[in-house]
């Protein structure tokens, strides 16, 4: 028995050196993907800015690709992601908080196990699916409550509210669930009600990852084209109020990729390069925030 042991040592020596490498690889084909799509984009992206200012491309809000002369302004488009993106946010992130505590500290049993199955079927269910509900449901209640078509940025910010519900309420509920439980004893020791408990001090000792969460969900609504395209009206003009039809980044490149070309193309390129700026940022604040979340604890 002994004899087999330096065989037996190197052979879990080898498969010990040999996962290590094919996590390593993996780890590079990540990498190199990510380098490479970065590269194409900003490839495609920059040359447009020899042809149009960067100021007129970032500022303007005249959209006439086709026109003589032609236009390549995205101010209309970042106004209405922004717009839905906030409008989405701000609908969102209160029902999500509110299920995450119910989830956290009060359901039970059967009760949470039913919930918790129906917020990862909504969390499952394709962006198409979202779309074609906003058109039979949100968009004639909208026309009815308001008038006009219904297809507004109103419907694709309710949409996008609740395709986010399910990451705000599932890392909440799982920050707010890792809160010390020794926190709320102290509370309701010095004679704090469960809501203030709550409140007072689980929802502020929780606080890093609701952020987190809600800039999550911030870049999923920043990322959504197929159900916005159904029920925002797809409209290349600048959108003053939420009721008006408008078109979003990713609705704009959608759009028009199908027949782009030359100068077009570019500033198609260009807008996925801006959205591809802004996810970073979205991640870099979510890795900054979790490492001080570490740091703190």
């Amino acid at each position: 028995m002994q004899l087999g042991l330096p065989r037996t040592n190197g052979v879990r020596s080898f498969k010990e050196r040999s996962g290590r490498i094919i996590l390593l690889l993996a780890a590079l084909v990540s990498i190199a993907t990510v380098l490479l799509i970065t590269i194409f984009i900003f490839q495609q992206g920059v040359p447009v800015f020899g042809k149009v200012s960067v100021l007129d491309f970032l500022f303007s809000t005249k959209w006439l690709p086709t026109g003589n002369p032609p236009a390549y302004g995205i101010l209309s488009f970042v106004w209405a992601s922004f717009m839905v993106t906030a409008l989405s946010l701000l609908f969102a992130t209160p029902v999500a908080l509110a299920v995450a505590v119910y989830l956290a500290e009060f359901a039970k049993g059967r009760r949470a196990s039913i919930l918790r199955s129906s917020i990862e079927l909504l969390a499952g269910i394709p962006s198409i699916i979202y779309g074609l509900f906003g058109i039979a449901v949100i968009v004639p209640a909208i026309r009815n409550i308001f008038g006009g078509t219904g297809y507004s940025l109103l419907a694709a910010a309710i949409i996008l509210a609740i395709m986010i519900l399910p990451t705000i309420i599932n890392i909440s509920e799982v920050s707010i669930r890792a809160v010390n439980d020794e926190l709320r004893y102290a509370s309701v020791a010095m004679g704090a009600t469960k809501w203030e408990t709550i409140s007072r001090v689980v929802l502020p000792a929780a606080k890093s990852g609701i952020f987190t969460s809600i800039i999550l969900g911030l870049g999923r609504s920043v990322g959504e084209t197929t159900a916005v395209l159904l029920v925002g009206g797809n409209a290349a003009i600048f959108a003053r109020t939420p009721l008006d039809m408008g078109r979003t980044l990713t609705m704009n490149i959608i759009t028009d990729m199908s027949y782009a070309e030359g100068t077009h193309l570019q500033s198609l390129f260009a807008t996925a390069m801006l959205l591809f700026i802004v996810i970073l940022v979205l991640n870099y604040i979510v890795v900054r925030v979790a490492r001080h979340s570490r740091m703190e604890d």
